[in-house]
């Protein structure tokens, strides 16, 4: 029904697909945390590390291609989103995963995840908005 539900205090791994029908350049991928969720910053000094993705090759990594780890070239994650950003993307499909820690218990609202060619914003998609209940 397009509800998750999520025990208080527990970590959660939000994963993304996101599929480009054609070559774009400068992407940009946006997911909206709903309120009660804080992303896990493993880049910050009082962090706690990431846990494994059972779903990765711990050996090879997520590899797009064999000289670069990602097929985004910058990824922010602040307090209210994560974002990744890529100059080039071939068509094809990207997933985009991190792990968020569910702090406040309520019901709120997941605003959706949106990507777009940043020069050209009238290529875009966006997913549909969810629920999420911590308790």
């Amino acid at each position: 029904d397009g509800t998750w539900r999520i025990k208080a205090g527990a970590q959660v791994r939000v994963r993304l697909t996101m599929v480009a029908e054609s070559q774009r350049t400068h992407v940009a991928l946006v997911d909206p945390l709903p309120a009660g969720l804080e992303i896990l910053n493993p880049s910050l000094a009082t962090s706690a590390d990431e846990p494994e993705d059972p779903d990765v090759d711990q050996q090879g990594g997520d590899i797009w291609w064999p000289w670069y780890p990602t097929w985004f070239d910058h990824q922010n994650q602040r307090d209210d989103r994560a974002e990744a950003f890529a100059t080039f993307l071939a068509a094809g499909t990207y997933d985009y995963s991190y792990v968020a820690t569910a702090t406040t218990p309520g019901s709120f609202v997941t605003p959706p995840t949106r990507a777009e060619e940043i020069y050209a914003p009238e290529t875009f998609g966006r997913a549909a908005t969810d629920r999420v209940v911590i308790a």
